[in-house]
């Protein structure tokens, strides 16, 4: 796997929004904090642009990435929110010049679609936050966000807040994301990549049926048997229907997977929360529940 380069004094980062429309006037915090860490910033040519709930239509999204990825002078990409739209063009980019000018891609949620792109052509990425929001989000976020763009080896140690955790060891590389996207790409070109890895699953605003369907669908093509170890974020705002499912979000994915013999860690502060801590994508860590306590970190770095 490839690893871009750690971000330094200079470095610039480009906000582009390759989903939903996004607004200057929103992106004010986000450009403060990212002049504090020393970074210049520079704003993607369809920041402001709409079309009907997109940042532009396709064909636009489409070429405000490939100008920030393909410009040597930008270090670093941050999408500036979620929504909806990055599946709609993700296959119409070039990411040949990222193999000799690799670039952090920074953003979760709907971007989860660039995550895995980017893995599938070994290419590391960071889940973390995004612009719009960033304030509401806490400070340890954006805190071990610039930890990792500076090239700090992630490492966390992370307590029991869940009775549904699993102990045990595992080693992998960090996969994942959004569950909705990741089910809604089985069988594209950037389906997920299970195969002896650690999967962190997250999501938001879905009726608890539809999240044990997506589970049944991940089960049924093979990922749970695959994979190394689980790393269950956030689930936010989950509905329900006037007839109660009868389990909640955490419940149903221990049930689909309970006869799998992997370690397990649910509650980790990551998803659409004020707690969004990075993951690095692609990064080859090392994760162990004891007692139900996390302990995740990169297995060739130095906490």
């Amino acid at each position: 796997m490839i690893k871009p380069e750690p971000l330094h004094e200079g470095s610039v980062v480009a906000i582009v929004a390759t989903a939903r429309a996004v607004f200057s006037k929103d992106l004010e915090f986000a450009k403060d904090w990212l002049t504090s860490c020393g970074y210049r910033v520079m704003l993607a040519n369809n920041i402001d642009h709409t079309y009907h709930q997109f940042a532009g239509d396709d064909a636009m999204r489409i070429n405000a990435l490939q100008k920030v990825i393909d410009d040597d002078n930008i270090d670093a990409i941050w999408f500036g929110k979620g929504g909806y739209g990055c599946a709609r063009v993700v296959d119409h980019i070039n990411f040949k010049p990222l193999m000799e000018r690799t670039k952090w891609f920074i953003g979760y949620s709907d971007p989860t679609v660039f995550h895995l792109a980017l893995f599938n052509k070994g290419i590391m990425s960071l889940h973390g936050v995004m612009p719009v929001g960033l304030s509401e989000k806490s400070v340890d976020s954006r805190v071990h966000l610039n930890n990792l763009l500076r090239g700090k080896a992630l490492h966390y140690r992370l307590e029991k807040v869940s009775a549904l955790n699993r102990d045990g060891e595992a080693e992998g590389r960090l996969i994942g994301g959004n569950l909705s996207v990741i089910q809604s790409v089985i069988g594209s070109p950037s389906s997920l990549c299970p195969k002896d890895n650690i999967l962190f699953l997250e999501d938001l605003d879905e009726y608890l049926y539809h999240i044990d369907r997506m589970m049944i669908n991940l089960k049924r093509n093979g990922v749970f048997e695959r994979v190394n170890g689980l790393i269950i974020g956030s689930f936010s705002a989950m509905k329900d229907n006037d007839v109660a499912f009868g389990k909640t979000a955490y419940a149903i994915i221990k049930d689909v997977v309970e006869q799998y013999d992997l370690p397990m860690y649910f509650d980790f502060p990551a998803g659409h929360e004020v707690d969004n801590y990075p993951l690095l994508l692609g990064e080859e860590v090392i994760m162990k529940v004891h007692n139900g306590q996390l302990n995740l970190q990169a297995k060739n770095g130095s906490a």
